[in-house]
């Protein structure tokens, strides 16, 4: 048993430093985007619950940290309460008030300082990838195959060593690790048109993408696309700050959408939602990123400061692709929605946040080494 907890602290520590620092970063661009369009910022909190410390600034913010560290939210003046839901004295406000007041910012002010969150997450990750490619050097890997593997997708559709693949399905490939984000992204069974260039010439292979269930070290599994070819070998390629930026933007924009096609495997049933991981994953994940270097820390870092840019911008209400959404449809119908509307599409958001989150700590838990003691 003791060796069952006895790595809590390895990964819980390492989780809530990078936790807390993208969530700082997060609201740090609703706050900045906020003053400077003149809204009064009444709370500037890392974490939720009771406070354990704070102090106040010259401009009346309370700035804290709370008890439960898995968040964080910036309240404004005018808000109701940390989802940023309408004051119900909103029409009782003074002229002066109003000035300050974050509801009573024209349409493009609102929406401007709700975006700006998970955008600073998007510029936060750039910076973190940027840095790491000037001090490290850009991974690169040519898009050659070194071997092809037994009783694999790729034998039974004629891939050959040294062959050097150029697209898939007509999208080009610059560099092996984009065919990894391709086929592990490609549902099991799905044909996969694959150009390749052999002996000066160039040739098309269909194949079948097959099935690979991978684990990690912690016991989490997933399944991914499989094609069965090894690469034949890693490069890291130095590149000036300039071009270090465009390749983190790059990057980033492809992990972006790579997280959001596997959400949409999962929507459709390709993809298991046991893959889902909540809390208990990502600190693990922390703790071993940690392990493995600063490097790798930051990369992983990066990840998730991108995935939480991704879950803010969904269409849910109480997160800020609600209030978007919300802001959507104040644009086309000329005035916001009423407040029963905005009331009721809350409460749908908020029941869909908590049953996301009590499944993905469903998941997390079941994956536990403790839950297979006790179960054993």
């Amino acid at each position: 048993m003791f060796e069952i907890f006895s790595g809590i602290q390895d990964f819980v520590i390492p989780f809530l430093i990078i936790l807390s620092i993208l969530v700082f970063v997060h609201e740090m661009g609703h706050y900045l985007v906020a003053r400077w369009n003149g809204v009064k910022v009444e709370v500037f909190s890392i974490g939720f619950g009771r406070e354990i410390f704070g102090w106040n600034d010259k401009a009346g913010t309370r700035w804290k940290v709370s008890l439960l560290p898995l968040g964080g939210y910036v309240k404004m003046f005018g808000d109701a309460d940390a989802a940023s839901t309408p004051d119900g004295g909103l029409r009782e406000m003074t002229e002066e008030e109003k000035e300050v007041s974050f509801h009573h910012k024209r349409l493009g002010q609102r929406t401007a300082v709700v975006a700006a969150g998970p955008i600073a997450n998007f510029l936060l990750a750039i910076v973190m990838l940027a840095g790491l490619f000037v001090v490290n050097g850009q991974p690169f890997t040519p898009p050659v195959i070194g071997e092809v593997k037994p009783d694999s997708p790729a034998l039974a559709a004629g891939f050959e060593a040294d062959d050097r693949i150029i697209a898939v399905d007509g999208q080009s490939v610059e560099r092996f690790e984009d065919l990894q984000r391709i086929v592990a992204l490609t549902s099991p069974g799905e044909t996969l048109d694959f150009t390749v260039l052999r002996d000066g010439g160039e040739i098309v292979l269909p194949t079948a993408i097959g099935s690979d269930r991978v684990e990690d070290s912690m016991g989490n599994s997933s399944t991914r696309g499989y094609l069965g070819v090894g690469r034949s070998g890693v490069e890291y390629r130095e590149v000036g700050p300039l071009t270090a930026v465009v390749a983190a933007f790059t990057e980033t924009w492809n992990l972006s959408i790579g997280t959001l096609k596997a959400v949409g495997q999962i929507i459709t049933g390709d993809r298991s939602a046991e893959e889902l991981g909540g809390p208990i994953r990502i600190a693990q994940m922390s703790g071993q990123a940690v392990d493995l270097g600063l490097g790798t820390a930051i990369w992983f870092a990066a990840v998730l400061s991108i995935n939480l840019g991704l879950i803010n911008l969904f269409p849910i209400p109480m997160l800020d692709g609600g209030h978007l959404l919300f802001y959507a449809f104040e644009a086309v119908r000329g005035k916001p929605l009423g407040e029963r509307a905005q009331e009721y599409g809350f409460r749908i958001g908020l029941a869909l946040v908590l049953g996301l989150m009590i499944f993905v700590t469903w998941n997390d838990i079941s994956n536990l080494p403790v839950w297979n003691y006790f179960g054993g």
